[in-house]
């Protein structure tokens, strides 16, 4: 029995699917006889940890089957990390064959494969794609600079280093984890973030299902944006007609009603290959504002998400934060070290006449530079077991002064200064996660937030996708319009013939 369950944003499907989880162990089936398995790590770690909580399991001895697909195919067949092509592999073989390559890894998260040589990205993605190198040249819209007789022949290098060396690549796990038909032991089998699996993946999940007694196969077409990556949404559509029930989630606990879910679904429809579904959004009614330039947008209160479709889009709407001084988030990291915002905050308070730990000292005499005396910057004579005062250091460990921050930190530069003066001045709360984080709409994909603004730019890339594949690019907007759970900020291009105009 196959049952797909269709969760449009904010439908709750993880929730739906452990409490099927939930329903199977109360009947008696074993944990790990129970496979979860979801396109990233992140999804499929959720899931673990809040079934291990909810169902009082231990996350490695009885979910041990909730993770990727490629990390089933490395336990199962046995393999290391030793054995498994690293960045330095990689440019190791750049230097044989002769070109550059700076970076090429997978994805620990996803198991997605990137490189900034084009050679090595197509010569993957055919293969995820499951189809013949060259026809999968002949078929791509746009290459550039790519010779058809040195892809073919790289690629036969590549494999020929990779035997050599012992080394396999996760889409090799994949191959090889199809190929050796490894038998299945798993009666029920979820397969979770459906719309993102490439083809090779799928043939991995229907050697699972054919030993699973029950099959739920879960996700959402609207929100598949990892085209590029080789991910086939149309094989997930396809399998309607091999299923038997299709249900679909139909309450949406983020997406406010009114403007916000009338333009998303204004874009989704636009779709010609879909699962038609509607869901209803929550009776709160959300507010969509419309700016023509990002010095109109005032991100001073509430959580923000920002979202465009490259990364470089963003640097505007830094600048606006630096000069305002709003803390944010920028591919994962702060926009000042938390350790530098610690050592602010800590210095401030020794001041105050506080007691301070070796490790908080530690940390403050790391940016005082001539301020402590040569051989006590690190603060290696603290004693661990104590406290200190301001000046309980001044007259035994070295310490030089006792001015405010800006006045005896050095080595800041007056930007990063005035930056966290503004900060302060504010009342960012510095110690904790940036309010505003910032982001492509591919790397927020499951997040949400109270307000979302959404630059409508788009790379010369993109609108050549557009030109010839409109149903990516309204995906993706639908994607980063349904992370909004209160206000939706659409932020006008600066060139409207480069641009998706919501």
């Amino acid at each position: 029995m196959k049952t797909i369950i269709l969760g449009p944003p904010g439908t709750g499907k993880t929730t739906t699917l452990l409490n099927l989880v939930d329903e199977f162990i109360q009947q008696g089936i074993r944990p790990k006889q129970i496979g979860y398995f979801s396109f990233t790590k992140k999804a499929a770690t959720e899931a673990a940890t809040r079934a291990a909580e909810k169902f009082g399991l231990d996350v490695d001895n009885d979910l041990s089957n909730f993770r990727t697909l490629h990390s089933l195919a490395f336990r199962n067949l046995g393999m290391t990390k030793e054995k498994m092509m690293k960045s330095e592999d990689y440019k190791e073989f750049g230097q044989k064959c002769g070109i550059p390559i700076k970076t090429a890894s997978y994805s620990s998260e996803d198991g997605t494969f990137n490189s900034d040589n084009e050679y090595l990205t197509i010569i993957n993605t055919a293969r995820v794609k499951r189809m013949d190198l060259m026809e999968y040249y002949d078929s791509r819209q746009n290459i550039l600079d790519i010779e058809r007789g040195t892809l073919f022949l790289l690629a036969e290098e590549l494999n020929r280093f990779k035997k050599e060396k012992g080394l396999k690549d996760f889409t090799d796990l994949l191959e090889d984890f199809i190929e050796k038909s490894l038998p299945g032991s798993l009666e029920v089998l979820f397969i979770d973030e459906a719309q993102d699996l490439s083809l090779i993946q799928w043939e991995m999940v229907r050697h699972l299902w054919k030993y699973a007694k029950k099959t739920y196969i879960a996700g959402d077409d609207d929100q598949a944006i990892f085209k590029w990556a080789g991910a086939d949404v149309d094989h997930f559509i396809a399998l309607k007609e091999e299923v038997n029930d299709i249900k679909v989630l139909d309450q949406s606990y983020r997406i406010p009603g009114g403007p916000i879910h009338e333009l998303s679904q204004k874009i989704i429809n636009k779709v010609q290959n879909r699962f038609e579904k509607e869901y209803k959004p929550r009776d709160e009614i959300g507010i969509l504002k419309r700016y023509s330039d990002i010095t109109q947008v005032d991100m001073s209160e509430g959580n923000w998400l920002v979202l465009s479709s490259a990364n470089y889009f963003l640097d505007d709407v830094k600048e606006l934060c630096e000069m305002q001084g709003w803390y944010y988030q920028y591919k994962g990291m702060n926009s000042v070290s938390l350790k530098l915002l610690l050592a602010l905050n800590n210095w401030e308070s020794w001041r105050k006449g506080e007691f301070l730990n070796h490790l908080e000292i530690k940390n403050i005499y790391e940016y005082l530079g001539s301020n402590v005396l040569p051989g006590f910057q690190k603060g290696k004579t603290l004693n661990s077991e104590a406290k200190y005062t301001l000046k309980q250091c001044q007259e035994q460990y070295g310490l030089k002064t006792d001015q405010v921050w800006y006045d005896s930190f050095e080595g800041l530069d007056p930007m990063t200064e005035t930056y966290i003066r503004n900060m302060r001045a504010n009342g960012e709360m510095i110690n904790k996660n940036p309010r505003i984080k910032m982001s492509t709409i591919h790397a927020a994909k499951g997040g949400e937030a109270d307000n979302v603004l959404l630059l409508q730019d788009l790379t010369g890339a993109a609108l050549e996708t557009f030109s010839h594949d409109p149903d990516e690019l309204h995906r993706l907007f639908y994607t980063g319009a349904t992370r909004a759970k209160r206000e939706l900020h659409v932020l006008d291009p600066k060139n409207f013939d480069r641009a998706y105009i919501l």
